[in-house]
C-alpha cells in the first residue's frame, strides 16, 4: 500500500503511554502523538480541510496564493497542502515565533512577512491585520483565517476525536489540550461528548491570555493581556472556534514551568515535542488531585520539538528568560559563549613592550605565558602597569623577569560557584581546557559576572 501524495499520510496518529513525566498522577496518562504528521503537528489536519472546503466553495482556484497569519504550524501545513495541489502561499507571523518554524516555512517555498507580536489585535501592525490586508491588495488570494474559519473545529471532530475513542476503547474519562485557536479542543470535545457526555475537557491556558477568565466569568478582561514567551497556546481574543460550552475548565500554565516541562517530556519519555505539550502535561499535574486510579487521560502533544531548538532546547536562552538558575552554569558554559576562540598567549622570552601592546591593543587583562608552548606562568594587566610605572626603563626586558604564577586549570564541569572561589586577587583567571576541540580557553571574574547579569 501507498499514498498517492504525502497528503494522504496526515492523520492516524500514535497513543503513548507516558510514564517518568507523569509520576504522582493516579490516573493512565495518553499521548496523542501528533508529531508524526507530515508537517509534524496537528495542524496539517486543519490546513488541508480548510483547503479542501475552499476548493469546494470556489474561493480557492488555479495559481491562487494561500495568505495566513500563522504561529508556524499550520503554515506548514496549508504549504504542504499548496505543493501538492499548486498554489502560492504568503505567511504573516509574529517576532515572538521561533527562528526554525519561519526558515521551515521559507523551505517549503513560502513567503513569510513577520510583525510585531505586542499589539493589539485590531492594529494595523498586527500579523491578523497584516494578513487580512493583503488578502485584499493581492489578487486571486485566499485568506482561511484558522481562528474563525470552522473547517478547523470540523477537521478534528471528523479525525481527532473518532480516532482518540478508537485508541482508547471508549474508555478516556478526560482530555487535555493547549488551547490556541480552538479547532482542535471543540472538534474533538464535540466528537468525544456526542459519545459519552461525561468526558471532561480541560483546556490548558498561559498567563496573558484571555481564555480562563472568559470561561469563568463571560467578562472579557484586557486587564488579562500581557505578553508572553509560551507558543501556541493562549490569545487576546476570542476565535470562533474556541466553543467555550465544550470546555469544562481552563488552567493556566507559567511560561516556566511550560518550558521546563517541554524539555522534561524529552528527557524522561523520549518523545521530542514542542511548546504547548510542556504546558499541557504542567497543567495536568497542577490538576492531578482531580483525578482517580480508574481514569484514563489523553493529552494532545501538538508539535515536534525541532521547531524550538534556538529557544526551549537551547540553555542560554533559557537562562535569559530566567527559566535556568544561571548558577547551574558550568565552565563549558562559559567557554560556549565567548566570541574568543584562540587563547592568546606570550612566551617568557617576549619583552614587557610586547605584553603591553597586546593587552592595549587586544583589551585583554589577562595572559598565559609559556615556555615553548608549556603554560609556566601569567600576566595581568594591573601588575604590568605597576612595575613598568615603577620603573619605565624594564619595558625591554623579557616578560620572565615579572612572569606571576600560572593560572590553574579546572575541568570544563567545574560549577560557576566553585570557578568564582577559585578567582581572588591573587589568583584572578583559571584555564579551561576543551578536550574535544583541543583548545585552552581563560576564564576571569568578568566573564562570570558579564554571565550572570546577562
Amino acid at each position: 500500500m501507498y499514498y498517492k501524495n504525502i497528503l494522504g499520510a496526515i492523520g492516524h496518529t500514535p497513543m503513548v503511554k507516558l510514564n517518568k513525566v507523569v509520576e504522582g498522577i493516579s490516573a493512565t496518562v495518553l499521548a496523542k502523538v501528533e508529531t508524526t504528521n507530515p508537517g509534524n503537528s496537528i495542524k496539517d489536519r486543519m490546513a488541508l480541510k480548510m483547503v479542501e472546503d475552499a476548493e469546494k466553495a470556489g474561493l480557492l482556484k488555479p495559481g491562487s496564493t494561500i495568505i495566513e497569519g500563522t504561529s508556524g504550524n499550520t503554515g506548514m501545513g496549508l504549504a504542504i497542502a499548496a505543493i501538492v495541489k499548486g498554489y502560492k502561499c504568503i505567511f504573516v507571523t509574529t517576532d515572538k515565533q521561533s527562528k526554525e518554524k519561519v526558515d521551515a516555512l521559507k523551505a517549503f517555498g513560502a513567503d513569510v512577512v513577520i510583525c510585531p507580536t505586542n499589539v493589539d489585535p485590531e492594529d494595523d501592525r498586527s500579523y491578523y491585520s497584516v494578513a487580512a490586508r493583503l488578502n485584499k491588495e493581492i489578487p486571486n488570494s485566499y485568506h482561511p483565517n484558522q481562528y474563525d474559519n470552522l473547517s478547523n473545529t470540523i477537521a478534528n471532530y471528523e479525525q481527532t476525536g473518532p480516532e482518540i475513542w478508537e485508541q482508547t476503547d471508549g474508555k478516556i474519562t478526560h482530555l487535555v489540550v493547549g488551547v490556541g485557536t480552538g479547532g482542535t479542543i471543540s472538534g474533538t470535545a464535540k466528537y468525544l461528548k456526542e459519545k459519552n457526555p461525561d468526558i471532561k475537557i480541560w483546556g490548558i491556558d498561559t498567563y496573558g491570555s484571555v481564555f480562563k477568565k472568559y470561561k469563568e466569568t463571560g467578562i472579557f478582561d484586557k486587564k488579562e493581556i500581557y505578553p508572553y514567551v509560551t507558543e501556541g497556546i493562549g490569545e487576546d481574543f476570542l476565535p470562533k472556534n474556541v466553543n467555550f460550552d465544550l470546555i469544562d475548565l481552563f488552567e493556566k500554565v507559567t511560561d516556566k514551568d511550560a518550558a521546563l516541562m517541554t524539555r522534561e517530556i524529552v528527557r524522561k519519555e523520549g518523545i521530542w515535542v514542542g511548546n504547548s505539550a510542556g504546558s499541557a502535561i504542567a497543567g495536568l499535574l497542577q490538576l492531578k488531585d482531580k483525578l482517580k486510579p480508574t481514569d484514563l487521560v489523553v493529552v494532545i502533544f501538538h508539535d515536534h520539538g525541532s521547531r524550538y531548538l534556538a529557544k526551549i532546547f537551547n540553555d542560554d536562552w533559557m537562562r535569559m528568560k530566567g527559566f535556568i538558575d544561571k548558577k547551574g552554569m558550568t565552565a563549558i558554559d562559559l567557554v560556549s559563549s565567548q566570541q574568543q576562540t584562540e587563547l592568546i598567549t606570550l612566551d617568557k622570552t617576549d619583552t614587557i613592550a610586547q605584553a603591553i601592546k597586546i593587552i592595549t591593543e587586544m583589551d585583554i587583562s589577562q595572559i598565559p605565558i609559556t615556555n615553548r608552548d608549556r603554560i609556566v606562568g601569567s600576566l595581568s594587566e594591573s601588575w604590568v602597569f605597576k612595575n613598568i610605572l615603577e620603573n619605565p626603563d624594564m619595558k625591554d626586558n623579557s616578560i620572565e623577569s615579572i612572569m606571576q604564577p600560572a593560572f590553574p586549570f579546572v575541568d570544563s564541569t567545574t560549577p560557576i560557584d566553585v570557578l568564582s572561589k577559585m578567582i581572588s586577587p591573587d589568583n584572578p583567571a583559571v584555564l579551561v581546557k576543551d578536550f574535544k576541540q583541543n583548545k585552552t580557553f581563560i576564564i576571569s571574574l568578568s566573564d562570570i559576572v558579564e554571565a550572570i547579569a546577562k
